[in-house]
Protein backbone atom coordinates (compact mmCIF):
# COMPACT_ATOMS: atom_id res chain seq x y z
CA UNK A 1 0.00 0.00 0.00
CA UNK A 2 2.76 3.09 1.17
CA UNK A 3 5.03 4.17 -1.33
CA UNK A 4 7.60 4.83 0.37
CA UNK A 5 10.25 2.61 1.12
CA UNK A 6 13.28 1.28 2.81
CA UNK A 7 16.29 4.25 2.51
CA UNK A 8 13.88 6.83 2.13
CA UNK A 9 13.56 9.79 4.66
CA UNK A 10 10.46 9.25 7.00
CA UNK A 11 7.83 12.46 6.32
CA UNK A 12 8.15 14.79 9.04
CA UNK A 13 4.91 15.00 10.67
CA UNK A 14 3.00 17.77 13.26
CA UNK A 15 0.32 16.53 15.28
CA UNK A 16 -1.20 16.06 18.59
CA UNK A 17 -0.93 13.34 21.22
CA UNK A 18 -3.12 11.77 23.39
CA UNK A 19 -2.56 14.85 25.95
CA UNK A 20 -3.26 17.66 23.31
CA UNK A 21 0.24 18.22 23.50
CA UNK A 22 2.12 19.25 20.25
CA UNK A 23 4.56 16.08 18.43
CA UNK A 24 6.41 16.05 15.94
CA UNK A 25 8.92 13.50 14.08
CA UNK A 26 11.54 16.00 15.22
CA UNK A 27 11.17 15.66 18.60
CA UNK A 28 12.33 12.29 18.05
CA UNK A 29 15.76 13.66 16.12
CA UNK A 30 18.86 11.40 17.23
CA UNK A 31 16.70 8.79 18.74
CA UNK A 32 15.47 5.71 16.82
CA UNK A 33 11.50 5.03 16.68
CA UNK A 34 9.50 2.55 15.76
CA UNK A 35 6.38 4.32 14.62
CA UNK A 36 3.39 1.91 14.32
CA UNK A 37 0.21 2.50 12.24
CA UNK A 38 -3.12 0.53 13.83
CA UNK A 39 -6.90 1.11 12.66
CA UNK A 40 -8.88 2.01 15.92
CA UNK A 41 -8.21 2.45 19.71
CA UNK A 42 -10.18 -0.23 21.97
CA UNK A 43 -10.59 -2.72 19.56
CA UNK A 44 -9.35 -6.61 19.48
CA UNK A 45 -6.11 -6.33 17.09
CA UNK A 46 -4.92 -3.49 17.85
CA UNK A 47 -5.32 -3.24 21.52
CA UNK A 48 -3.39 -6.66 21.18
CA UNK A 49 -0.65 -4.57 19.35
CA UNK A 50 -0.39 -1.81 21.55
CA UNK A 51 0.19 -4.21 24.43
CA UNK A 52 2.44 -6.40 23.26
CA UNK A 53 4.97 -2.84 22.51
CA UNK A 54 4.09 -1.91 25.86
CA UNK A 55 5.13 -5.41 27.66
CA UNK A 56 8.40 -5.26 25.57
CA UNK A 57 8.40 -1.65 25.88
CA UNK A 58 11.77 -1.89 28.50
CA UNK A 59 13.33 -4.18 25.92
CA UNK A 60 12.81 -1.79 23.14
CA UNK A 61 14.28 1.08 25.27
CA UNK A 62 17.20 -0.78 25.52
CA UNK A 63 17.40 -1.25 22.25
CA UNK A 64 17.68 1.88 21.33
CA UNK A 65 14.34 2.34 20.13
CA UNK A 66 11.08 4.72 21.48
CA UNK A 67 7.77 4.08 20.22
CA UNK A 68 4.82 6.14 18.75
CA UNK A 69 0.97 4.59 17.97
CA UNK A 70 -0.74 6.31 15.26
CA UNK A 71 -4.13 6.14 14.44
CA UNK A 72 -7.06 8.13 13.26
CA UNK A 73 -8.52 8.51 16.38
CA UNK A 74 -9.08 11.67 18.43
CA UNK A 75 -6.89 12.63 21.14
CA UNK A 76 -9.63 11.68 23.64
CA UNK A 77 -10.02 8.43 22.55
CA UNK A 78 -6.36 7.83 22.69
CA UNK A 79 -5.72 9.23 26.05
CA UNK A 80 -8.84 6.78 27.17
CA UNK A 81 -6.81 3.86 25.53
CA UNK A 82 -3.24 4.54 27.28
CA UNK A 83 -4.66 5.29 30.17
CA UNK A 84 -6.95 2.06 30.26
CA UNK A 85 -3.91 -0.31 29.06
CA UNK A 86 -1.29 1.55 30.87
CA UNK A 87 0.37 2.60 27.26
CA UNK A 88 4.43 4.01 28.23
CA UNK A 89 4.66 5.52 25.18
CA UNK A 90 2.44 8.35 23.09
CA UNK A 91 -0.29 7.98 20.81
CA UNK A 92 -0.63 10.65 17.54
CA UNK A 93 -3.84 11.86 16.89
CA UNK A 94 -4.36 12.09 12.91
CA UNK A 95 -8.58 12.65 12.82
CA UNK A 96 -7.56 14.02 9.39
CA UNK A 97 -5.09 11.54 8.06
CA UNK A 98 -2.57 13.83 7.53
CA UNK A 99 0.84 11.49 8.44
CA UNK A 100 -1.63 8.32 7.71
CA UNK A 101 -1.61 9.46 4.09
CA UNK A 102 1.87 11.18 4.15
CA UNK A 103 2.80 7.21 5.06
CA UNK A 104 0.94 5.47 2.59
CA UNK A 105 -0.94 3.45 4.70
CA UNK A 106 -4.77 4.59 3.62
CA UNK A 107 -6.39 2.74 1.45
CA UNK A 108 -9.01 -0.34 0.54
CA UNK A 109 -9.56 -2.97 2.72
CA UNK A 110 -11.41 -6.13 2.79
CA UNK A 111 -13.02 -7.24 5.93
CA UNK A 112 -15.96 -9.93 6.23
CA UNK A 113 -16.45 -9.82 2.86
CA UNK A 114 -16.87 -5.85 2.99
CA UNK A 115 -14.50 -3.55 1.13
CA UNK A 116 -14.00 -0.20 2.56
CA UNK A 117 -11.33 2.81 3.22
CA UNK A 118 -9.37 1.87 6.42
CA UNK A 119 -5.55 2.35 7.80
CA UNK A 120 -3.51 -0.64 6.92
CA UNK A 121 -1.57 -1.79 9.81
CA UNK A 122 1.90 -1.29 9.12
CA UNK A 123 5.11 -0.58 11.25
CA UNK A 124 8.24 2.16 10.22
CA UNK A 125 11.68 1.66 11.61
CA UNK A 126 12.89 4.33 11.41
CA UNK A 127 16.93 5.27 12.16
CA UNK A 128 18.20 8.17 14.48
CA UNK A 129 18.92 10.36 11.46
CA UNK A 130 14.93 9.89 9.86
CA UNK A 131 15.46 7.63 7.54
CA UNK A 132 13.13 4.19 7.23
CA UNK A 133 15.25 1.33 8.05
CA UNK A 134 12.64 -0.94 7.43
CA UNK A 135 8.67 -1.57 6.81
CA UNK A 136 6.70 -4.45 8.17
CA UNK A 137 3.76 -4.96 6.38
CA UNK A 138 2.17 -7.86 7.74
CA UNK A 139 2.20 -7.44 11.24
CA UNK A 140 1.18 -9.99 13.40
CA UNK A 141 -0.51 -8.20 16.86
CA UNK A 142 0.36 -11.07 19.43
CA UNK A 143 3.83 -11.30 17.93
CA UNK A 144 5.30 -7.49 16.90
CA UNK A 145 7.81 -6.88 19.21
CA UNK A 146 9.43 -9.80 18.20
CA UNK A 147 9.12 -8.99 14.37
CA UNK A 148 10.60 -6.18 14.96
CA UNK A 149 13.52 -7.63 17.47
CA UNK A 150 13.86 -9.87 14.44
CA UNK A 151 13.85 -6.98 11.36
CA UNK A 152 16.50 -5.25 14.35
CA UNK A 153 18.78 -8.37 14.26
CA UNK A 154 18.50 -8.65 10.42
CA UNK A 155 19.59 -4.87 10.17
CA UNK A 156 22.39 -5.14 12.39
Amino acid sequence: MTTLTEGDKAPDFNGIDENGDAISLSDYAGKKLIMYFYPKDLTPGCTVESCNLRDNYAELLNTGFDVLGVSADDEKKHLKFVNKYELPFHLLADADKVVISAYGVWGPKKFMGKEYDGIHRTTFIIDKNGVIEKIIKKVKTKEHTEQILAELAILQ
